[in-house]
């Protein structure tokens, strides 16, 4: 709607008529004139009639009932914080209707009437409703490598390297993570936004000068058309917030704050999170690579044995086509190997908003298997989880934040006062040979919680408390399943993978060294060879998943605690 036009109750035809605000207060002007003039109500009819043709500039419309100005102008955009835990969704501002309406109590002298709603600084809302589409990001699931060509364990040089001395580390990534990242960017801007959130809910109500000029004759006044002498007001108008309404916002937009602080926080958790399992990723297809380029040069050593083994008619060549066959599988492998690594490092640079072009350029250091300190016990992790988890603390911070929603409904119980000083009022007295008379006038105007004491939304915050204390026991509930799963998955991975390493390992590597030398020796067959060599490429994919599954499982504790305690 535009702001010159505003709008008037429906036509008995279900019609609404669009006038500028200049028409509508003429109308009104007229009409009380004409009502102190006339008694005839035809004429009435066509006086307004009159009127409205004259100051409607704009087309009548079809339209059905308006909703309420407060609930038009109390419509906030989503956060990207999502939903703020302890928000009651109720209208922030005094929700009596007698704002809605006008001051003053009666005709003549010292009664303006004028919409108390352009005293107040506007309605607001100092907690948004939840989005959807942009609200915290999930976790994320562990590692899941695909599947390459051919494994084979590197040399002890050359197996697990951390990197370059220049490569970009864990702690580096994180720091990089936390003031670069783009959608935590635009996230931290919900925090400058709470804050003016409590400036406004801080402002004050607006008082409002009003002046008007009554007893306007049409012609002059005489014998036979008496009428009272004409007169100018000039009224000041001051809003009074006795029940302290403006403290009960600040206070409420003061632990909103603290909320949007809190969901921030668990914001960069979450991304720290996906964070981990990208980085890891990263190191396990750099690890990859390496296993693939010894698997390459080990079908390059095979290749070589084979075609000496046929030149000494120990093998046919149908032999020495498969091996090369294999040779080039591995090939394929390590270029697939060597292409996902690519991918993996182009999502940290996309993460980090490095100004790299070439991911190439990107080197990681790191160990997919470091050396951690000792986990310290399940009830020692929970401890630590509800004292720092952040999605935790907003949840408690958002009770707090409840109450202080029920003492905002209880002061808005009470309408604000208007108290109304008149400092200037001339009553003209020259038509009849006497000097102007000037006087003063002062009022109070008191609405009465007779029938509306703010009784819904006081329930409703009320209620509000009990649901946010329900919603934070929930949510202790769902941290203590996290840490669990954290925990339980860490201490399996870790046995796991020292399982593999003391005993499945060791036992491949002897079984394809012992198959090796009668293969080359001639007495076993180029498919149980083939058989013997799969099974140890098995067992290798398998080592290196572990290997990223326990390093991320490591990092979900982190995650899971919300602080750091493995590196």
């Amino acid at each position: 709607m535009s702001p010159h036009r505003a709008r008037i109750a429906p036509s008995p035809r279900g019609k609404r008529i669009s006038l500028p605000r200049k028409g509508i207060s003429a109308i009104i002007m007229v009409n009380r004139i004409h009502c102190a003039r006339f008694a005839g109500a035809a004429t009435f009819q066509i006086v307004s009639l009159l009127a409205i043709l004259v100051f409607s500039g704009t087309q009548a419309r079809a339209q059905g009932p308006t909703e309420p100005e407060a609930i038009r102008q109390g419509a906030p955009d989503g956060s990207l914080l999502g939903r703020a835990p302890g928000d009651a969704r109720i209208n922030s501002l005094d929700t009596n209707p007698a704002t809605q309406g006008f001051v003053g109590s009666g005709a003549g002298q010292g009664s303006p009437r004028v919409p108390t709603s352009i005293t107040l600084p506007g309605s607001i809302e100092v907690t948004r409703p939840p989005s959807s589409a942009l609200g915290a990001p999930a976790a994320q699931p562990l590692t899941d490598l695909p599947v390459f060509g051919p494994l084979n364990l590197p040399t002890l040089e050359t197996s697990d390297e951390e990197g370059p001395p220049d490569g970009l580390t864990l702690d580096a990534a994180i720091e990089q993570l936390v003031t670069a990242n783009l959608e935590l960017r635009a996230r931290a801007l919900e925090l400058p936004q709470g804050d003016a959130d409590i400036l406004t809910a801080g402002l004050r109500s607006n008082p409002f000068l009003y002046y008007d000029t009554q007893l306007i004759p049409y012609g002059k006044f005489n014998d036979r058309k008496p009428g009272g002498q004409t007169q100018y007001d000039l009224n000041v108008t001051m809003p009074l917030d006795l029940s302290r309404k403006r403290r009960a916002r600040v206070r409420v937009a003061v632990q909103a704050r603290r909320v949007l602080e809190a969901q921030y926080q668990d914001s960069v958790r979450l991304m720290i999170s996906q964070l981990y399992t990208a980085y890891v990723d990263a190191l396990a297809a750099r690890e990859t690579v390496r296993y693939a380029q010894a698997s390459v040069d080990n079908f390059e050593k095979l290749v070589q044995l084979t075609q000496e083994l046929y030149e000494k008619g120990n093998r046919t060549s149908a032999d020495l086509s498969r091996v090369k066959v294999k040779r080039s599988a591995a090939l394929v492998g390590l270029e697939d190997s060597q292409v996902f690594y690519r991918k993996a490092k182009q999502k940290l640079v996309g993460m980090l908003d490095l100004a790299i072009e070439d991911p190439d350029q990107l080197e990681l250091r790191g160990l997919l298997k470091p050396s951690v300190p000792e986990l310290p016990e399940y009830p020692v992790l929970l401890d630590m989880a509800f004292a720092s988890r952040p999605d935790l603390q907003a949840f408690r911070i958002g009770t707090e934040r409840a109450y202080e929603e029920v003492r905002l409904s209880m002061a808005n119980r009470f309408s604000d006062v208007y108290l109304l000083y008149q400092p200037y009022t001339a009553q003209d007295n020259r038509p009849e040979g006497k000097p102007v008379a000037n006087s003063w006038a002062i009022g109070v105007t008191v609405p009465l919680p007779i029938f509306n004491r703010n009784q819904g939304n006081i329930a409703r915050a009320r209620i509000n408390v009990d649901q946010t204390r329900i919603e934070t026991a929930a949510q202790e509930r769902r941290v203590k399943t996290e840490v669990f799963d954290a925990f339980e998955e860490y201490r399996i991975s870790s046995k796991a993978l020292e399982r593999i390493e003391e005993e499945i390992l060791p036992m491949a590597e002897k079984v394809r060294t012992d198959t090796l030398t009668l293969f080359t020796s001639g007495e076993l067959e180029f498919n149980d060879f083939v058989s013997a060599q799969r099974e140890y490429n098995d067992v290798v994919r398998q080592y290196r998943d572990s290997l990223a599954r326990h390093r991320q499982a490591a990092l979900a504790i982190n995650t899971a605690v919300g602080c750091r305690i493995m590196p």
